[in-house]
This record gives C-alpha cells, structure tokens and sequence, in this order.
C-alpha cells in the first residue's frame, strides 16, 4: 500500500484551517500584502463595505511572515488535534469562528488605527480550553490558572515582538468560556462525547 494512502486526515478542522492560512500566507507574499489588507487582516472600515465582514472572521488566516505563521501553529496542531478529537469538528470550528468575530469587532471597534491578523487569538483560545480537558465537577483546574497565568499574562510583556495584547487576551477569555459551558453541559448530560467527522 502506498505510504500516502496511509495518511489519515485526523483533524478536518484544525489541517484545514492550517492549510487555509498558508494559503493565506504564500497569496501575501505572491501579491506584495495587497491580499492581506484586502482579506485577511481586520481593522476599521466602512460597514458599507462587504469586505469588512469577511475580514471579521478571515483575519485569522493572515500572518506577517513565516515565523508568525509557524509560532502559531506549532501550538494549534500540537493541542488541537486532541481537542477535535474530544469536543468535535463542529464544535471546534464554532468555537475558532466566534473567537475570530469577537477579536475582530473589538479591533475595529477600539483600536482604529490597528490592523490585525493572524491566528494567535485562536491558539490561546486552545490553549486555555485544553485545561478543561480532565476538569472535574466543582473544581478549578491549576492546570487553567497557570495557563491563563502564563499565556495570556506574558502577552503583556510582548510589546517588543510584534503580537497583538487584546487578542491573546480575549482568545484566552474565549477558551475559559467555551471550557466552562462545555463542560457543565457534558456534567449535564446535555452533550456526549463526540467523534471527529
């Protein structure tokens, strides 16, 4: 059997989402940036435009360079996979959807000035979710707080490096949420486990 064949596509969500941002990443170099200030970076706009509403959700897929891109994903493909795996494509890419709208309305609403891209928002959001993986009832993981601690507190300190504070800080306030609500409903009963699709 060829070796190809035996490449399972485990994680639809997470490998497409990688791969749309490459694409996104090889279209800004091939077009000198014009890609990314039309699609895949987010700042204020016009609501008139349409392109404003597609950068809402698109910013997510841009990056500055290679190192961007691969600092970001080194993190996204180590834990998201797991993630996928647990929770399920659909949840997961619900979560990276409303992750990438609120990152992009707080931009355009409260830094004008800024223009925003790249997945970092979405990996503090895994990051921080994946603490809730073993959470059990009535208890607040460590693993959570030192986390949220780490991640999201160091993003402060990151003024030197080209990151964007806000979104490491609401990518972590979303996965803290999307952790808390998952997992009472799973202690509910509302929602089963769910397998990859």
């Amino acid at each position: 059997m060829p070796i190809y064949r035996r490449i399972h596509y485990n994680a639809p969500v997470i490998l497409t989402f990688t791969l749309l941002s490459m694409a996104a990443l090889l279209a800004g170099v091939f077009t000198d940036g014009a890609s990314d200030a039309l699609l895949f970076s987010v700042y204020r706009a016009p609501l008139s435009d349409a392109f404003t509403y597609l950068r809402a959700f698109a910013h997510i897929l841009g990056h500055a360079d290679i190192e961007h891109y691969v600092g970001n994903f080194m993190i996204i493909l180590l834990i998201g996979p797991m993630l996928e795996e647990k929770y399920g494509s659909w949840r997961i890419l619900v979560m990276l959807l409303i992750t990438a709208v609120t990152t992009g309305i707080l931009y355009m609403a409260f830094f004008p000035g800024v223009s925003l891209r790249g997945a970092s928002g979405a990996a503090f959001t895994l990051i921080v979710l994946s603490s809730f993986v073993n959470v059990k009832a009535g208890r607040l993981p460590l693993t959570f707080v030192m986390i949220f601690a780490l991640y999201v507190g160091r993003s402060f300190f990151a003024s030197s490096e080209n990151v964007a504070v806000a979104a490491h800080v609401v990518g972590g306030l979303c996965g803290a949420v999307f952790g808390f609500l998952i997992n009472r409903a799973e202690k509910a009963g509302k929602i089963e486990q769910t397998e990859v699709m």
